[in-house]
């Protein structure tokens, strides 16, 4: 569904990532680890069109992304989910999800559109009881989880989601988890970047460590939980 191919992308003279591949298979959860600074956020920013690719090559159900728009990705079914959520604060959690949904307006009937929202509302109900509540005054979960379903509204079949459990309560974490599970068993596929690498592993299928714009390791995800060397590096656990 998503092949990465050699690709190098940069913010100015800095060169971020170094000649990364990946690939994705529809229906999977694919993990992206590794320590702070090492390209996570930077890989899904070029694959959703964010920041340009250097060199390389991004395809996306067969049809090359790599030089386009944001929101001409949007509109083939690939949707984003960034690093610390990044809500619309002046504005209602209502016209959030609208905004969520303007790519790709034009192609989904207006029934289409309500199953959206009503999809997202049943995935996370406290956002239908603050649908009028401005966005800025939500606690960081439930921005975390507009975020979610501003992306789900464009009814994706892929989803980027940058560290969705960063800064948040345990109980939430579970939240957002279950609902990457319910994703899943809708056969959204996912390209999940997480720092919390247990957590990743323990939901994906199969997964990629990163260090310093490179991928260094990649495996199953099973596998990689096991590794020693994962363990020590990203979990914390002395061997």
């Amino acid at each position: 569904m998503l092949q990465v191919t050699s690709v190098s992308s940069a913010y100015g003279r800095v060169q971020v990532l170094r000649d990364v591949s990946l690939q994705v298979e529809e229906g999977e959860v694919v993990a992206v680890i590794g320590s702070n600074g090492a390209g996570k956020t930077t890989l899904l920013r070029t694959i959703s069109g964010l920041l340009p690719t250097r060199a390389g090559s991004v395809f996306f159900q067969g049809k090359e992304i790599g030089r386009m728009a944001s929101h001409q990705i949007v509109r083939l079914g690939m949707a984003h989910v960034p690093e610390r959520r990044l809500v619309f604060a002046p504005f209602s959690v209502m016209t959030n999800l609208e905004l969520g949904a303007a790519p790709r307006r034009r192609s989904m009937t207006r029934q289409a559109l309500e199953s959206q929202f009503r999809f997202a509302f049943d995935l996370f109900p406290v956002l239908e009881r603050k649908a009028q509540q401005r966005a800025g005054t939500l606690s960081g979960g439930e921005q975390q989880m507009l975020a979610i379903a501003r992306a789900l509204v464009s009814s994706p079949s892929f989803l980027l989601m940058d560290e969705p459990s960063i800064g948040l309560a345990p109980k939430v974490i579970e939240a957002i988890y279950e609902a990457i599970r319910a994703l899943r068993s809708r056969g959204v596929t996912i390209l999940l970047v997480e720092q919390n690498a247990t957590l990743a592993l323990e939901t994906a299928d199969r997964a990629y460590v990163m260090e310093q714009g490179r991928i260094v390791l990649e495996g199953t995800a099973r596998s990689l939980l096991a590794s020693h060397d994962v363990q020590r590096l990203y979990m914390g656990v002395e061997n």
